[in-house]
């Protein structure tokens, strides 16, 4: 039972983030809802730590470790809750969806280890001529769209190349100690950026920020964490990969449904053409062995 629920769970929590970050910038700055969301999850995660009484190294390899983390933990992040002023929530779950396609990329570049197969190829042409589709049609909706869209990339950009980087230190530190140096490192810089941007904390918030806030550094930043890390330690990465086939399809409805943000018929095509080309991407090579042997 605990494996379909936190299934079912994990895509909830990602399909809503999107539309969570969107709201918890309103009345006030991005910067305070990404912030107030850092922080809370750090608390949150070293309070998880404290009462497990779980070792919280910090010598220098755990430090770098928690240096990269960081790297998609406020740089990504920054990017996104910036983005997410100036297009509709589903496009950034959309955008974000391409995130294996750039993961691996980097792999290639970084390692030299690994070649494309002829499916993964065609898979990132479709993925590149979908979100040309999306670029046209929301730049023809919206002309400062632009600035989010680039915004998204570059966070997608930098969320794949903390996660390469990970990978690449051979980590023997627990995803709930990363998770937790990640969010302590990324809430440092969070207040210098505080300081250094003069921010205040707004004069009005309305209570659908303040829970959004409040909702992302509990489920967004510990407990999707949490399931996410468990589910890929029980089932097949392939199957927890499906996740994000589904998150966008449920984030463009919820956007559009709960926050009347505007989808247009083409945006959907752009957004089958993308998911399409990630399936091929990921489970090209099983597609065509089954279809072989039958």
């Amino acid at each position: 039972m605990f494996i379909p629920l936190a299934y079912i769970s994990v895509i909830m929590i990602w399909s809503t983030t999107p539309l969570a970050i969107k709201w918890s910038g309103e009345n006030g700055s991005f910067l305070f809802g990404v912030s107030g969301r850092m922080a809370l999850g750090a608390l949150l995660t070293l309070l998880i730590i404290a009462l497990r009484r779980i070792e919280f190294p910090w010598h220098t390899t755990a430090r770098r470790c928690y240096l990269i983390v960081s790297l998609s933990l406020y740089g990504s992040m920054m990017s996104t809750y910036w983005a997410a002023q100036f297009i509709p929530s589903g496009l950034i779950s959309v955008l974000f969806g391409i995130s294996p396609i750039i993961t691996s990329i980097l792999t290639v570049m970084l390692s030299r280890e690994r070649h494309f197969s002829l499916n993964r190829w065609i898979g990132m042409l479709l993925g590149v001529i979908g979100l040309v589709l999306i670029f046209n049609t929301e730049l023809s909706l919206n002309k400062e769209s632009i600035k989010g869209l680039l915004a998204i990339l570059f966070a997608v950009f930098l969320h794949s190349l903390s996660a390469v980087l990970i990978k690449q230190t051979n980590t023997v530190l627990s995803p709930l100690v990363m998770t937790a140096g990640g969010l302590l490192m990324a809430s440092l810089f969070y207040g210098i950026t505080w300081l250094c941007l003069g921010e205040t904390i707004p004069h009005s918030l309305s209570w659908r920020a303040i829970l959004a806030v409040i909702y992302l550094g509990l489920f967004g930043s510990v407990i999707g964490f949490i399931l996410y890390y468990s589910l890929l330690k029980q089932i097949e990465a392939t199957k927890v990969a499906l996740i994000t086939l589904i998150t966008p399809i449920m984030a463009l409805l919820l956007g559009q449904s709960l926050n009347n943000e505007i989808i247009h018929p083409t945006m959907w095509i752009g957004t089958s053409i993308v998911i399409s080309g990630l399936a091929l991407y990921q489970w090209g090579e099983r597609i065509r062995k089954y279809t072989h042997f039958h």
